[in-house]
C-alpha cells in the first residue's frame, strides 16, 4: 500500500470515528434521563448499557493499542451488560469520554507504515488497518442502535440527524448548487 493511500485511510478512519461519535452524541441529547436507562424489554439493551460497553471495548482495545494485545485481562466483557441501578447518566457520559479519549489517542498519531504492523485481538493476529477497521464498523452498529433507541423513545419529537423524511429533494438541490449544510 503506497503512503498516500495509507494515509487516506487513517484520515478516514479518523473520519468516521469522529462521525459515529457526533452521531451518538446527537442522539443521546434527545432522550430524557429516564429514557438513557430504558430498556425496551428485559433481553435489550439500554442506550446507557450501549455506551458502558462501547467504552469498555474502547479501553480494551486502544489502551497500548500497537503493544498489547487487544482483549485486556482485566476487561470482564459480559459485565459491561450490566449498569447498576443508581449510576447517573453523567457517569456513564464520563465513561464515553474517557473511551473516545482512548481510540483518538491511539489512532491520530499512527503513521502510514503502522498500518502493516501487526496487532494481537484476542491473541488472533491483526494487520493495523484491520483493527481499525474491525472498530470502526464495530462502533457503527452500536452508534446505530443508539440512534434507533433515541428515536425511538423521542418519536414525533425527534429531530433528524440526516436528512429528515421528505427533504431528500430539497437537500439534493442544495448541493447541486454547491450549498453545503450544516451539520447537525
Amino acid at each position: 500500500m503506497s503512503d498516500t493511500v495509507a494515509a487516506a485511510y487513517l484520515d478516514e478512519a479518523l473520519r468516521s470515528l469522529r462521525g459515529h461519535k457526533r452521531l451518538a452524541e446527537g442522539a443521546m441529547a434527545q432522550v430524557t434521563d429516564e429514557d438513557f436507562f430504558r430498556q425496551l424489554d428485559p433481553e435489550a439493551n439500554s442506550i446507557a448499557i450501549l455506551v458502558k460497553h462501547m467504552t469498555g471495548n474502547m479501553r480494551s482495545r486502544f489502551t497500548d493499542f500497537l503493544t498489547s494485545d487487544g482483549e485486556k485481562p482485566g476487561r470482564n466483557r459480559d459485565q459491561e451488560f450490566l449498569l447498576d441501578a443508581g449510576t447517573p447518566r453523567a457517569e456513564v457520559m464520563r465513561w464515553w469520554e474517557v473511551g473516545w479519549a482512548c481510540v483518538f489517542a491511539a489512532v491520530q498519531p499512527l503513521q502510514p507504515e503502522d498500518l502493516a504492523r501487526t496487532v494481537t485481538l484476542r491473541s488472533a493476529p491483526h494487520s493495523v488497518l484491520m483493527a481499525i477497521h474491525r472498530q470502526v464498523a464495530h462502533y457503527a452498529y452500536h452508534v446505530g442502535q443508539i440512534v434507533l433507541l433515541a428515536k425511538h423513545m423521542r418519536g414525533a419529537e425527534w429531530k433528524s440527524l440526516s436528512i429528515p423524511r421528505g427533504k431528500s429533494e430539497e437537500f439534493n438541490s442544495r448541493m447541486a448548487q454547491g450549498e453545503r449544510p450544516a451539520r447537525p
